[in-house]
């Protein structure tokens, strides 16, 4: 199974949808929308009957690229990638890099639909599915989109470590806007495996991570920040963005789930790797941001971390 990463650098442990069930769908899809087609026609036909031949032509034109074009372009936007077929077939139109699609990739893969699905009757999408790789017809690739499947139950290897509490909303002011995509990808299969890596390859693989993060940023890395959190952080604010883009809600998740765009639900998280916490060896009572105390001079306490709190 191939792993997607959005472009807020939430796993999607997603499969690239095969041919049959994509063929399926746009069946569906092009059956409900001739359906709609014919009945429109008709009842046009009726309520025009006065006009003349021209008129009567430029009004089926119309309708034709309204219905077999524009709706279409209209659902899939308007869903993130959800058809009425696709969602039957538990599939999903996404970005290159998971995201959830937007107006120009619909229409892009629209008006390119016309021309391989509508008037090849679907040869030429099927030809392009068979020789691509992830089974991508022509309007995918110059849309830079994927169908998926959605219904795939996600493995344990989507887990990201979340940041430390008192790192939250810390990177609210960045600039992310150039941080490449295959560099947040980069960063969340270090998060995601940071567990099974060599503590000191581990550290090196966050550092160098997080330099490369920070000089795309134009901000340096706070002093006292450990690189993996640093990432983990950033990640999360990154996540926090995109989720507001594309869906125009709130992000904030009980329990400091991560954002899923699949669905819109919480993906469980629990505790960070060793990365993120070391016991306290000291016996100094540390305190966070938010007051908390931890620590081993703190009574039923936790064990610290091994971040420094910002002054």
């Amino acid at each position: 199974m191939s792993e997607l990463v959005t472009g807020e650098a939430v796993a999607l442990e997603l499969r690239p949808a095969k041919l049959p069930s994509r063929a399926l769908a746009v069946l569906l899809d092009l059956a409900v929308a001739v359906a709609v087609y014919v009945a429109a026609t008709i009842a046009l036909v009726a309520a025009t009957s006065s006009l003349d031949a021209a008129a009567q032509t430029a009004l089926s034109v119309a309708a034709f690229v309204l219905l077999l074009v524009g709706v279409p372009i209209a659902v899939e936007t308007l869903t993130h990638g959800r058809s009425l077929g696709k969602t039957a077939c538990g599939l999903r139109v996404v970005r290159d890099d998971g995201g959830p699609i937007r107006f120009r990739h619909a229409l892009v893969r629209g008006l390119i639909g016309v021309i391989e699905i509508l008037m090849t009757f679907g040869v030429a999408a099927c030809v392009a599915s068979l020789v691509s790789a992830r089974g991508r017809r022509i309007g995918d690739v110059f849309a830079g989109t994927l169908v998926v499947r959605e219904r795939v139950p996600a493995g344990p290897g989507g887990f990201v470590p979340p940041p430390p509490p008192w790192l939250a909303g810390r990177f609210s002011g960045l600039d992310l806007s150039a941080v490449p995509d295959d560099l947040w990808l980069a960063v969340r299969q270090y998060l995601t495996r940071v567990g099974q890596l060599d503590a000191q390859v581990g550290q090196a693989m966050a550092g160098r991570l997080a330099a490369d993060v920070a000089a795309r940023t134009g901000a340096p890395v706070p002093q006292g920040v450990a690189p993996a959190a640093y990432l983990a952080a950033v990640l999360r604010e990154r996540q926090a963005r995109e989720a507001r883009r594309a869906f125009g809600g709130g992000t904030a998740v009980p329990g400091g789930g991560a954002w899923s765009p699949v669905g819109g639900a919480p993906v469980p998280v629990s505790s960070p790797p060793a990365p993120f916490e070391k016991p306290a060896e000291d016996g100094v009572r540390h305190t966070s941001a938010s007051g908390e105390a931890s620590g081993a001079g703190a009574a039923g306490s936790r064990p610290a971390t091994g971040f420094v709190p910002p002054a």
